[in-house]
């Protein structure tokens, strides 16, 4: 068997089971020399921590003197966790698609058929603690730094349009997931650190970045790197297009000036700049179809015609009614209904790539039990319709002639039921293909 077809819960327990297994094997003597080696492994970050601590406390002390106060950092941290406990408390489960969409996240088929708002508000919506505790993180430590560095407005800008970057990539490349989460915006912030580094190699600053920080700011930042990586939230691709847009960004705000934050005006500049190639980019987006709601529809169809149809048939077998009334019922309910199922389906557009052969299903699954309805209607009539003889046909070659026409006519209306019949399973097995398709993955 290979690890990693193991789950990881049960790789965990066997690990911690050997462990514990080892230990009870093993001599008072390596207990004891165990205990002093992680005594000794533990003592060494911690000094690290302290040494680190106090080489970069000069650095901290002076974006203190500039900014006693993140206030954009610590309100983008606030809010992610006021609507992860909202959440929380709120109905559904956290993980499930419909709970994210109803708070906000991005879903191809909302946000392009105007809830466009949603490029915005999934920044704020995570699927579980982990991940959020794993961004927001992230974005308090990089974000205690830099927003004393580049500025409130700066680091804001960044947040929100590096996030707006890495939505409409998941909606592009994935319209009927559901992307939710900050691992795009906080990418963009990376990105604008990134930039500021850049800069730091070329031109001194008033604030440059002290080796011991920079040290400080990488274990979170690999965390952060390998845990999206392999998390399955907002894809990969969103997040390295969420963090070019930040460098890109960064690398223009921040280079015409020593002290690094940006003019208001060039921050607008820029602002403005990457708004308008999100709008272009969103253009070509509009209108992806939902199609759940007409795939529900054709699911339904067969649920209330074929009772209506095998009640009706039953008042044919007690003489209440004549085949010919259980035709009409067929061309003028039952037919009229899937056609206009059929021209709905027709008329969807932006069908996405993922729902196009539900669609080609749906389509198939209709044309034939349309096909198979009116194959029975057909032969229900010529069941009804009496063989005419006219008067003139005596004798017994008549006869004979009459019983030939009589039984290729009989011959003639089982063939068409029956061909009604083969339609019909033909028709039953398109549908079973067939599957209300949900909300969307999470992603």
């Amino acid at each position: 068997m290979r690890l990693d077809n193991i789950p990881p819960m049960l790789l965990v327990i066997g690990l911690v089971v050997l462990g514990g297994f080892a230990f009870a094997k093993s001599t008072e003597e390596q207990r004891a020399q165990l205990f002093r080696t992680l005594r000794i492994l533990a003592k060494i970050p911690v000094g690290i921590a302290k040494h680190n601590r106090g080489e970069c406390e000069p650095f901290f002390e002076l974006l203190r003197g500039r900014s006693r106060y993140a206030v954009v950092t610590l309100a983008i941290v606030a809010l992610n966790a006021m609507v992860f406990v909202l959440m929380t408390f709120g109905q559904g489960r956290l993980a499930d698609p419909a709970t994210l969409v109803a708070w906000g996240a991005n879903f191809g088929p909302r946000t392009t058929n105007g809830e466009w708002w949603r490029l915005l508000t999934a920044s704020f919506v995570h699927s579980g603690l982990m991940p959020l505790v794993i961004n927001v993180a992230a974005l308090a430590q990089i974000g205690l730094v830099l927003e004393r560095v580049v500025g409130r407005f700066a680091i804001a800008s960044a947040y929100v349009l590096a996030g707006l970057c890495a939505a409409l990539v998941s909606v592009a490349s994935h319209p009927v997931v559901v992307s939710a989460g900050a691992s795009g915006a906080v990418a963009g912030v990376y990105g604008l650190l990134v930039a500021c580094a850049v800069w730091d190699s070329f031109r001194p600053t008033e604030t440059p970045i002290p080796l011991p920080v920079w040290a400080r700011l990488a274990p979170a930042a690999v965390v952060f790197l390998l845990y999206n990586l392999f998390d399955g939230g907002v894809e990969a691709m969103a997040e390295f297009v969420a963090f070019v847009a930040g460098l890109g960004s960064g690398l223009v705000l921040t280079s015409r000036t020593a002290s690094r934050e940006p003019e208001r005006r060039m921050l607008g500049i820029v602002s403005a700049s990457m708004a308008t190639l999100a709008v272009v980019a969103a253009v070509p987006l509009r209108g992806i179809a939902d199609v759940r709601p007409e795939i529900a529809r054709v699911l339904d169809i067969e649920g209330h015609t074929v009772p209506g149809y095998r009640a009706a048939e039953a008042l044919v077998r007690k003489g209440q009614i004549d085949a010919p009334t259980l035709a009409n019922l067929i061309e003028t309910k039952i037919m009229p209904e899937l056609g206009a199922a059929t021209d709905r389906l027709v008329a969807l557009k932006g069908v996405p790539p993922e729902h196009q052969q539900l669609i080609a299903d749906a389509k198939e699954y209709l044309r034939l039990r349309y096909d198979s309805w009116k194959l029975r209607a057909e032969g229900l009539r010529r069941t009804a319709a009496p063989l005419r003889r006219e008067r003139s046909d005596v004798g017994m070659a008549a006869d004979a002639r009459w019983r030939d026409r009589a039984a290729t006519e009989h011959r003639a209306t089982q063939l068409m039921l029956g061909r009604a019949e083969g339609t019909e399973r033909a028709s039953l097995e398109a549908l079973a293909r067939l599957k209300p398709p949900s909300i969307g993955d999470v992603q």
